[in-house]
């Protein structure tokens, strides 16, 4: 699974994953070093993509872990199946004397393998994406800094599980919360903020490429002045630009329009409050007349 950093980032473009030298180099060096990669930023700017484009990128499993707040270690390392277990108190009862049992019981057939633990058991390297660690609360963060330093697990009624392969981990965080400097010195860290114009003009090219040259232009334009308005909250990511071009291209417009955006609006912006700030503060034929000037500062 070894590649240069050069094969990388061809390959990183190849499955349409368009970003800077310094984020190529980052991930490379994660990679290199065995170390878990660590992206934070707002949302949409591409940072559970990185996870899934590396699993595509290395021809590999992606396995995903979810965070939420009240995740703990059962639902994210392993836990015992009692339903099979109860069959089989069940079934041997009369016929197997009870510290047979009780071993059988406790036997890795029981075992319900979660995200971290189906990582770390996997014959091949997998890309394990944690995603959303912020929301996961400080202990789980404590535990989990513990598993990424030595990868490998402690099972009471198995012992220590080691790692059979290391797996390429991706950790994505949003910034709600600070995270813990022990998690953060286990990581390699990058933070990735939205594409300037240039940039998701390549991104829509690699993912839209019926969008045509003027059109892609446009639109990459008109989606950077709607994210500098400081009053817009959940600025549009770069799936819902992607969603609006493709939109656009359903629609036969090969040029951005105030009735088009107008109509189109729901997919760059979900929430009322802020449609109202962008119709109070940007305007449809303002916002035309800025993706065709190019003045998108």
């Amino acid at each position: 699974m070894q590649m240069t950093l050069d094969e990388l980032r061809r390959n990183l473009e190849k499955v349409g994953y368009i970003c800077d030298d310094e984020t190529s180099l980052t991930v490379f060096l994660a990679l290199q070093l065995h170390k878990p990669l660590l992206i934070e930023g707002p949302p949409g700017v591409g940072k559970t993509e990185m996870g899934k484009v590396l699993a595509e990128v290395f021809d590999t499993e992606l396995i995903r872990l979810q965070c939420y707040e009240g995740l703990d270690e059962n639902k994210a390392l392993y836990e015992w199946n009692y339903q099979k277990q109860l069959l089989k108190i069940q079934i041997s009862r009369q016929s197997e004397p009870g510290t047979q049992l009780e071993a059988d019981l406790f036997s890795p057939e029981y075992l319900l393998e979660r995200p971290l633990l189906k990582a770390i058991q996997a014959e091949r390297k997998v890309v394990l994406l944690i995603d959303e660690v912020d929301k996961s609360d400080d202990e789980f963060e404590a535990f989990l800094f513990e598993v990424l330093s030595d990868f490998q697990v402690s099972i009471p009624e198995l012992g220590t599980v080691k790692a059979r392969q290391i797996p390429m981990v991706v950790l994505t965080s949003n910034s709600e919360r600070e995270l813990s400097d022990g998690l953060k010195r286990r990581c390699v860290f990058i933070y990735l903020d939205f594409p300037g114009v240039e940039r998701e003009m390549e991104i829509i090219k690699a993912k839209v490429p019926e969008a045509g040259e003027r059109l892609t232009a446009e639109i990459a334009r008109a989606v950077h002045v709607i994210r500098q308005n400081a009053e817009i909250r959940k600025k549009p990511s770069i799936a819902e630009t992607l969603d609006w071009a493709r939109a656009l291209v359903s629609l036969n417009r090969d040029r951005l329009q105030g009735s088009t955006i107008e109509h189109t609006l729901n997919l760059l912006l979900k929430s009322r409050a802020d449609q109202r700030v962008f119709r109070e503060q940007i305007g449809a034929e303002k916002l035309e007349k800025k993706s065709r000037s190019g003045a998108a500062g």
